[in-house]
């Protein structure tokens, strides 16, 4: 798969096109072109990726693999759980008022640890050492909003998260993020990624 234009080059829509084409590559199984010199070069001077990526830590779920992208193609924030905290944020921000990415995107994925984690506070009053409870107080809201939702309720908490997370950078956050998106020019969506099928899906979108 050649290189993405650059991001702001690209409409929110294309360059969530592009995730889609690359998540159907991942799917048939094609493996990734290794950059050339050419091309590290390039990006040695610049970057201009075309998406900001807010997931989890989780090792099974690396975004360049999962889109068959490659270096400088995607701005990748995570933590456990894909939630955003003040350096999150101003990650995100600097993708969008500085690279001038069109697209943020939140994903979740199946079976997540801290998503489980938070679940397991609110039902079993679950006590963890050291920082792992405060990093995964955030989520806690998202697992009681959950509660009762027909249909695996792990899923259920791992979506609601996304749906948490963005409508934060949506509704609640600084113009240099709202702006773009009353223009027209940034699009900022939620998706879910399974583990055992290899298929992300945006299931929240504007």
């Amino acid at each position: 798969m050649p290189p993405a234009p650059p991001g702001k080059d690209l409409t929110p829509d294309q360059a969530l096109d592009l995730l889609r084409q690359g998540n159907a590559t991942f799917l048939r199984g094609e493996e990734v072109t290794p950059p050339s010199a050419k091309r590290r070069l390039a990006l040695a001077a610049a970057q201009e990726p075309f998406a900001a990526y807010v997931t989890c830590s989780d090792s099974r779920v690396p975004p360049e693999l999962l889109f068959g992208r490659g270096l400088g193609e995607l701005f990748i924030i995570r933590n456990a759980g894909n939630t955003v905290d003040t350096v999150a944020l101003g990650s995100i921000e600097y993708a969008v008022a500085v690279l001038q990415v069109p697209l943020v995107v939140v994903m979740g994925h199946e079976s997540c640890g801290a998503v489980k984690a938070a679940s397991d506070v609110v039902t079993n009053n679950a006590i963890f050492p050291g920082s792992i409870g405060p990093m995964v107080e955030p989520i806690i809201p998202a697992v009681l909003q959950a509660r009762g939702q027909p249909g695996d309720s792990l899923e259920n908490a791992v979506r609601q998260n996304v749906r948490r997370v963005v409508r934060q950078l949506r509704e609640h956050t600084d113009p240099i993020m709202l702006d773009p998106q009353k223009e027209g020019r940034l699009k900022v969506v939620g998706a879910y990624y399974s583990l055992g099928t290899g298929r992300v899906d945006f299931f929240d979108l504007p």
